[in-house]
């Protein structure tokens, strides 16, 4: 069988969404790891945020646990994971989207936005320059970014850990309750494919953030799970501001 394609996985999501809860109870720390990055993001109190790639809304819970009175709107490209985020009492006064993070102004997710939150979702996706160029446009001048993502730091030993806990772990388990072996075998892939902490650190500045800077986990993810943290510049105009006149 062919690997799975990244424009194939919001679909493989679908597949997997009734059963996705009860395997993230198997993965020590992701509850407590979603909720550091949540606070990391450091939005006010009463802050208009983007969950990007909400997924079943785990990520959701975590923004609404930290900031209880953010008007929070979630995204995903998945209709089945959505579903079972709005099904949660807790997250019912979340605004929910159905549409692709490459634009989620398309979809429905209009800015401007204080805060964009964005958990396991910038490396599935296909342009993910493109999609940070958005972002940077839908956040308000000094709207703050955050990730929360398998970013591995370029050391053997990384890579290693990620590589033995995701073959004799992950790829199993996930298999035994998903049925979806090519979805965890993605994963793992991903990981290895996708940017090392300092190239996505470049990354984010080109697309025109600033003050960027990440923080890793505890426990196993140490090294392998990072938040990264950065701003739209506060200098820079609303979009829709308009170009001044010459004297």
């Amino acid at each position: 069988m062919p690997p799975l394609a990244k424009d194939a996985v919001p679909k493989r999501f679908d597949s997997v969404a009734r059963r996705y809860d009860q395997m993230q109870l198997l993965n020590l720390g992701y509850h407590e790891d979603l909720g550091r990055s949540a606070a990391r993001l450091g939005a006010s109190a009463g802050a208009r945020i983007l969950d990007l790639c909400c997924g079943t809304g785990l990520s959701t819970h975590a923004l609404v646990k930290r900031y209880p009175q953010a008007r929070i709107t979630a995204l995903d490209a998945s209709g089945a994971m959505l579903d079972a985020a709005r099904a949660k009492p807790a997250l019912s006064r979340v605004r929910f989207v159905h549409g692709d993070a490459h634009d989620p102004e398309a979809a429905g997710a209009e800015g401007p936005f204080d805060a964009v939150f964005m958990a396991y979702g910038i490396r599935n996706l296909s342009e993910p320059d493109r999609c940070l160029t958005r972002l940077r446009r839908l956040l308000v001048p000094g709207g703050r970014i955050a990730f929360h993502e398998y970013l591995l730091e370029g050391s053997l030993y990384s890579r290693a850990i990620w590589n033995l806990v995701s073959s004799a772990v992950i790829v199993p388990i996930g298999w035994a309750l998903s049925g979806s072996p090519e979805l965890f075998r993605y994963l793992r892939r991903s990981v290895n494919e996708f940017d090392t902490v300092e190239r996505f650190e470049t990354r984010i500045r080109t697309a025109g953030f600033e003050h960027v800077h990440t923080r890793t986990m505890r426990g196993w993810q140490h090294r392998i799970v990072h938040t990264v943290v950065a701003c739209r510049p506060s200098d820079e105009r609303p979009r829709d501001a308009p170009w001044p006149t010459a004297d």
